[in-house]
């Protein structure tokens, strides 16, 4: 019964934590400055602007929350392993 509403719970918690690591990954990235950390803010606002959509028309179409949490936690572990290598 409460099986559903846990996983959600879970993979919410999960992503608050995997985001607090690509945000530190990506101020050490803007901090150093240059070509690389421009391209990283500009990338960071196109994906959150695409992200967003994407999330309004999973919702629009009858997809469920969870499916929206899913699919962050996967773009923002790519954003972690992308950003771990450039180190």
């Amino acid at each position: 019964m409460f099986g559903p509403w846990w996983k959600l719970g879970m993979d919410t918690a999960m992503l608050a934590l995997e985001s607090q690591a690509v945000i530190g990954l990506r101020l050490a990235k803007l901090a150093a400055g240059g070509a690389g950390a421009q391209a990283e803010a500009q990338r960071m606002v196109s994906e959150k602007m695409f992200a967003a959509g994407e999330a309004a028309m999973t919702m629009a179409t009858g997809g469920s929350t969870q499916s929206i949490v899913s699919g962050y936690r996967r773009k923002v572990r790519a954003n972690q392993r992308r950003l771990s290598r450039s180190r």
